[in-house]
């Protein structure tokens, strides 16, 4: 492939995004189960939840935003 290629771009954007997505999805996500009061294990549950929803959402925005920006 070439070095800026179209899938690369994307792939490189939702990377950025999933990482940027999963900090603040890991921080949002315990503040979160804690001011709801979620008991025991299930917290973990409710943390790993937000956390995939924030890396996904977060991926592919900038996913998309990466391949509609020009160089």
């Amino acid at each position: 492939m070439a070095k800026d290629s179209c899938l690369s771009r994307i792939t490189t954007g939702f990377a950025a995004g999933g990482a940027v997505g999963t900090a603040f999805g890991a921080a949002y996500g315990t503040y979160d189960a804690f001011r709801r009061k979620i008991p025991g294990l299930i917290k973990i549950r409710h943390v790993g939840e937000v956390t995939l929803g924030f890396a996904a959402t977060c991926g592919f925005f900038m996913g998309v935003g990466s391949l509609i920006r020009r160089n």
